[in-house]
């Protein structure tokens, strides 16, 4: 865990590079050490329906979703969304320049009753490691 979710409003379509947006993001998130390869997923969903303070059709944003699993420290908490928020704005620091933007992140803690999962991607990870370490 986590599941980043990213945000972005469809005026920004040809502005950013979406991929290139989510890999930097989870490589970030891996790189904290605070979450495990297999358990971070990174996606990204275009919103066409939107309006952004005064309405303008040039204003556009980019909301990050951070769900982490529960029990975590704040301190935690809060380095991981700062390493974020900074892959997050230096990624977008020339669209920032160049257009009306809203660059935000949040970090949520999943109750740790109500949160229900099953993952096999831990091995198939481990597998990949191990056999491209064969070679």
């Amino acid at each position: 865990m986590p599941h980043i979710r990213v945000e972005y409003s469809a005026n920004l379509q040809d502005s950013i590079d979406v991929p290139g947006l989510l890999a930097s993001l989870h490589k970030c998130a891996i790189s904290t050490g605070v979450f495990p390869q297999g358990g971070t997923r990174t996606r990204a969903v275009r919103v066409d329906e939107y309006c952004i303070a005064d309405g303008h059709p040039e204003n556009g944003f980019v909301h990050v979703s951070v769900q982490m699993g529960h029990g975590r420290d704040l301190d935690t908490r809060k380095q991981v969304g700062e390493q974020l928020f900074a892959a997050l704005t230096q990624f977008l620091g020339t669209t920032y320049i160049e257009r009306p933007l809203g660059i935000s992140l949040e970090i949520q803690e999943l109750d740790p009753v109500l949160n229900f999962k099953k993952n096999n991607l831990h091995e198939y990870v481990a597998q990949r490691h191990h056999v491209h370490a064969a070679d």
